[in-house]
């Protein structure tokens, strides 16, 4: 079954970590039509074999099976530490729901999901989570720890992020990516969900923004960049051509336009800037990763899973 069915099938469920679990099970269960095929049964215990390793743990039962060589994944190999890192600035709040809409609908409720689904796939694999909120201000901080008493802490955190906001709330960003690097000691995963709309991208200062992210590289950290955004609206800019006002939710500005007259213009700055983004991340190592709202999640989960063998 399909995620998206998945989700469509229990998205009347409200707990997360429910939500979160029936979408990791349903990503295992077709993992078998994935490049992760035959894997699906015993990922949490084995690795793709890479060439020049030694063959003393090659799961040969396995490739018999898949014809794909894995090697057995002992506990101690299976301490990955990743830092997940959310954008909770009003942008991330976008665009604002009715009761008939889902909650991870908008930003801010795509990341929260995000996050929970990572989780359970990491505590299926026994690593440890940690995770960093930041808007205005540092929102929250709990370190890299595994146990479930963490778990729920975290998302317990990641459910109050649900709430309306209730303030405007801009963010600065340069400062608390630097805040945060300084806290991470231990060589880890770092994921960042953030729609990259905030004074440090837009207003001329995007090499202090990449010094910042780069920080988050120090100690031989994998940064992994989840640029989330509203496909229709936020590129593409799919409105009718009536005379609408648009409302900056972090500062207030507004500005009434018809559509059509800036869509050409705003189209053409907003792909320069995302083209910008993606470049200056792979020159900086940094894997990045845009996923729209209505993206799948296993476009997530994908991602973790390749760049963990990668980090490994």
């Amino acid at each position: 079954m399909k995620i998206e069915s998945q989700i469509e099938k229990i998205s009347s469920f409200e707990h997360l970590e429910l939500l979160a679990n029936q979408i990791v099970e349903g990503f295992i269960s077709g993992m078998h039509k994935s490049p992760f095929h035959g894997f699906s049964a015993e990922f949490a215990e084995h690795k793709v074999y890479n060439v020049g390793e030694s063959t003393k743990h090659i799961d040969w039962k396995l490739f018999a099976k898949t014809d794909r060589l894995y090697t057995k994944k002992f506990e101690e190999d299976t301490n990955l530490r990743c830092h997940i890192i959310i954008d909770n600035s009003s942008s991330m709040h976008y665009p604002k729901l009715d009761d008939t809409e889902k909650f991870f609908q908008n930003k801010i409720g795509f990341s929260v999901l995000a996050s929970a689904v990572l989780m359970n796939l990491l505590k299926k694999q026994r690593d440890a989570i940690g995770l960093s909120v930041f808007s205005n201000t540092y929102e929250y901080y709990a370190p890299e720890k595994g146990s479930d008493r963490h778990h729920r802490m975290i998302l317990n955190t990641l459910e109050n992020l649900l709430e309306k906001p209730k303030a405007t709330k801009s963010t600065d960003t340069i400062k608390f990516l630097h805040q945060i690097a300084e806290k991470i000691h231990r060589r880890s995963m770092i994921v960042l969900f953030t729609d990259m709309f905030h004074p440090d991208a837009s207003g001329g200062n995007e090499e202090a923004l990449f010094i910042a992210l780069q920080h988050l590289k120090h100690n031989k950290h994998k940064v992994v960049l989840f640029h989330v955004i509203d496909n229709k609206t936020e590129l593409h800019f799919d409105f009718d051509n009536a005379p609408r006002k648009f409302i900056d939710i972090e500062t207030g500005d507004e500005v009434t336009v018809f559509a059509d007259n800036v869509k050409i213009e705003y189209e053409k700055g907003v792909h320069a800037y995302f083209k910008n983004l993606e470049l200056t991340c792979a020159q900086n190592k940094i894997k990045y990763v845009p996923v729209g709202l209505s993206d799948s999640f296993e476009k997530v989960l994908t991602t973790y899973l390749v760049e963990k063998q990668k980090f490994g």
